[in-house]
């Protein structure tokens, strides 16, 4: 008997296998091929709005994708630096073939984790209990727990305009067995659709007629414990290009709309809402004169760039046509296809938010199977199933991070409150309290989650509190230090619009400014300072207000969140409510009043006639 088997081996298998391997679980992680452990299907790359904090959560609580991110990275990109902290994201651009490879070799050997190549068929349960999961090849493996993480393999069926067939990405092996195996045991499950673009070789494009885009030109990371020895140095990082889409490429789209999958009527799941394909760009914002595409290098191994942004499921005599009418791509040659995929996923709403689902005991569900999209949010929930499937067998609560601790229990929050019929992606906007999920700020949020779970080693537990005394003591010596007029500061200030400023001024204070910089702070009083968390304590020094705002909001929020609702409520018949409260509660059955307010038509005299009835029943 196992401890825990984790099925599939995509970015959310992996965290889930490592945070159970990790906390000394005995655990086995089954893949369809070990060539494809962690792989990049879709785009080459690791972060971006939302998604970069993600991976930093991820570092925070133990997880293993930030530091191969950053191992692998080709260029290191901080987003939206002219925009408030709060969006502020980083994204690598990443060699797709070295990210799998030391994935896969961080699998195959990590104590307490047996990696399987093999498909499975069947999950086993008995009296509504999981037990067993049975193998093509091996048999049945039992064990005390399971993960689910199949991505979008899961009777998956590839599109190129009519050309259909039942395979997974890159014409890997699907299987029906398994969506058949979970129907029975009473799952409801729903199909989803996603897509990606063609891969063209570098050495076909014109790059003189395209826009260069750099990296940044500073040491930049997702994970605490990366040195600056082990990134490609800021002068070596490979450029990423901008072009566009033509009037011609608009025409050609327009003329042959009926040749692809999605308008023809040979998709028939849901596809991304924010990661649209370029036809249905085309026809959703038919007033639009252009669209902007990336030109992404896939690995240094590789003559290949990735269009970002012209994911298309037209024939393959028509992605010619538009390939050939982009800026710069004029005489490119396409090595690989654009193409739709549609597979099974799992209706989120059966999952409670540790993951595990509300009817089966300790079968969890994790990753794209969960109806998202991306591979941040996949390793965000696969570290969180694995943290939870640990708690279960060791007999403590689950692990449930609140809406104002991570964008992973945004994210967790939303799927299993609020469900979805397309896969979800974060947003920044899905957050109410960006000011306090910042990328800078990962560590504060979730170390302590991280240690606790047995997966952040007492010595970076260490280093961490070493890092947060620093930022305390330079609080506390801008409130007690002045900068002397004689320093400078009067002249820096009059630069920067302020009038009539004379004699010495309170360092704090000053910062509190707008645009006043710190560095220039420290520089006048000829101060020594850690770059680092002189940006961390400027961050919350200059948004101290905002932010304390988000932390009153916040801790309102989890005064009902922490109102139980118990799990034998019969919703069908609490007096007063209105019907569709009363379906949907019974429906999604909320753990407490905070989760029942988020449930799309519940109205605040619905979560009134709730918390009567608590008190009626205590």
């Amino acid at each position: 008997m196992r401890d825990c088997v984790v099925v599939g081996a995509g970015h959310a298998g992996v965290e889930a296998a490592m945070a159970l391997a990790h906390a000394g679980k005995d655990t086995v992680l089954v893949t369809i091929s070990l060539k494809h452990i962690a792989k990049m299907p879709c785009n080459p790359s690791i972060g971006g709005p939302a998604k970069g904090v993600v991976v930093r959560e991820i570092d925070a609580l133990g997880g293993v994708m930030p530091k191969i991110a950053d191992k692998t990275a080709l260029q290191f990109k901080m987003l939206n630096t002219t925009k408030g902290p709060g969006v502020w994201n980083m994204r690598v651009q990443s060699d797709k073939l070295e990210y799998s490879k030391a994935m896969a070799d961080l699998c195959m050997h990590t104590e307490n984790l047996e990696v399987i190549e093999d498909i499975v068929e069947e999950v086993i349960c008995e009296d509504k209990k999981f037990k067993a999961v049975r193998l093509q090849k091996n048999g049945i493996i039992e064990a005390k727990a399971c993960i689910l993480t199949t991505g979008t393999y899961m009777d998956s069926t590839v599109m190129i305009s009519s050309d259909t067939r039942s395979e997974g990405p890159d014409g890997d092996r699907t299987t029906k067995d398994l969506s058949e195996s979970l129907r029975k045991l009473g799952l409801k499950l729903f199909r989803l659709k996603t897509g990606t673009p063609q891969r063209v070789l570098t050495s076909s494009i014109d790059f003189s007629k395209t826009k260069y885009e750099p990296g940044a030109d500073e040491f930049l990371h997702f994970s605490e414990e990366t040195t600056e020895d082990e990134v490609l140095p800021v002068d070596k990082q490979i450029a990423c290009y901008l072009t566009y889409t033509t009037p011609e490429t608009l025409d050609i789209i327009k003329a042959n709309l009926n040749r692809s999958s999605m308008y023809s009527g040979v998709v028939k799941g849901v596809g991304p809402r924010y990661c649209p394909s370029i036809e249905d760009k085309v026809v959703r914002f038919a007033d639009k004169e252009r669209h902007q595409l990336f030109l992404e290098p896939e690995s240094l191994s590789l003559d290949t760039t990735y269009i970002q942004g012209f994911s298309t499921s037209m024939p393959r005599d028509v992605q010619e046509q538009m390939v050939h009418s982009l800026i710069g791509l004029e005489n490119a040659k396409i090595v690989k296809y654009a193409y739709a995929i549609e597979y099974d996923a799992i209706d989120p709403l059966q999952v409670k938010a540790s993951l595990e689902l509300k009817e089966i005991e300790n079968l969890f569900i994790s990753g794209q199977i969960l109806g998202t999209s991306g591979y941040e949010e996949a390793a965000g929930l696969g570290i969180m199933a694995g943290i939870n499937a640990r708690r279960k067998l060791d007999n403590e609560e689950p692990l449930i991070l609140k809406r104002d601790e991570a964008y992973i229990g945004v994210m967790i929050d939303d799927l299993v409150t609020k469900g979805t019929n397309e896969p979800y992606r974060l947003l920044t906007s899905r957050a109410e309290y960006r000011l306090l999920l910042r990328h800078d700020n990962a560590d504060q949020r979730l170390i302590r989650y991280g240690h606790e779970n047995k997966l952040i080693s007492d010595e970076r537990y260490q280093k961490y509190l070493d890092k947060m005394g620093k930022i305390s003591d330079l609080k506390q010596f801008l409130k007690d230090a002045r900068v002397e007029k004689d320093s400078g500061i009067n002249e820096y200030l009059r630069d920067l619009g302020f009038e009539n400023e004379e004699g010495s001024h309170n360092a704090y204070e000053l910062l509190r400014r707008p645009k006043v910089e710190l560095s220039k702070i420290l520089d006048f009083m000829k101060v020594d300072y850690d770059r680092n968390i002189a940006r961390q304590v400027e961050i919350e020094v200059k948004y101290e207000g905002y932010i304390e705002k988000e932390r009153k909001e916040a801790e309102r929020m989890l005064k009902m969140d922490n109102i139980r609702l118990p799990e034998d409520i019969d919703y069908l018949n609490v007096d007063n409510l209105a019907l569709e409260a009363r379906q949907k509660l019974a429906k999604i059955k909320p753990a407490s009043l905070g989760q029942a307010s988020r449930i799309s038509g519940i109205n605040p005299s619905d979560i009134q006639v709730l918390a009567i009835y608590l008190k009626q029943r205590h």
